[in-house]
């Protein structure tokens, strides 16, 4: 399973994101195969090549690029992938096809946006999503990994790891209504399962910051 990185424009906010999530997780994407997906961004080959040399400059390797478009690619970057699988990894950008209406420049920001999976999350896939909440429908199983730039909904069984307010957002929380993790975190502070109060496991929980603290509490099963 490789992580996938959607670049949203303007890239260098979007780069500006991914340097925040690195402050938290200095190590993240170390030893991940990455591949880049480059849907909806108008991008010429000097773009791409100096977007391959920032995310390189952050020890981030390329190993190929999806939704690039015709004659971006050349000598010196990644290759072009093709024939792989889609699974919801991270939220595609919207609003930005080739097909778009044209925004006004003085447009407020779009709303963060939620990224909703109807299908568990299995072992070995990353779910990143900087721009909202991450809703997961199903399970999250061990091995697995959910990043949010808000809060994580899991409306079944916790058994991965769950890392919220990823962009900086000490409010977000995370829910699941079976709480097995290997690990939470919130804005930067973590607890592995070694750490967590068994009394909570295996029920409903929330997890939130409370003055710079990790603190669990049940959830009413009514």
């Amino acid at each position: 399973m490789a992580t996938v990185l959607a670049p949203l424009p303007p890239v260098a906010g979007w780069l500006a994101e991914l340097d925040a999530l690195g402050r938290r997780a200095p190590a993240f994407f170390a030893g991940r195969p990455v591949i880049l997906d480059l849907t909806g961004l108008r991008l010429t080959q000097a773009d791409l090549a100096e977007l391959v040399a920032d995310l390189a400059a952050r020890d981030i390797a390329i190993l190929g690029v999806e939704g690039a478009p015709p004659g971006v690619l050349g000598p010196g970057l990644p290759p072009a992938l093709s024939g792989g699988r889609p699974a919801g990894e991270i939220a595609p950008p919207e609003g930005d096809g080739p097909d778009a209406a044209p925004v006004p420049s003085a447009a407020p920001l779009p709303p963060a946006r939620s990224l909703i999976l109807d299908q568990p999350v299995r072992s070995g896939q990353t779910i990143l999503h900087l721009e909202g909440d991450v809703i997961v429908m199903g399970a999250v199983a061990s091995g697995a990994e959910v990043i949010a730039g808000g809060s994580i909904h899991v409306y079944g069984a916790l058994r991965g790891r769950a890392i919220a307010g990823a962009s900086g957002q000490a409010g977000a929380r995370i829910w699941c209504r079976k709480f097995e993790p290997e690990l939470v975190s919130i804005d930067g502070l973590y607890k592995a399962a070694d750490d967590l109060d068994a009394a909570f496991r295996a029920q409903p929980v929330e997890v939130r910051l409370v003055e710079d603290a990790i603190r669990l509490a049940l959830l009413d099963r009514a």
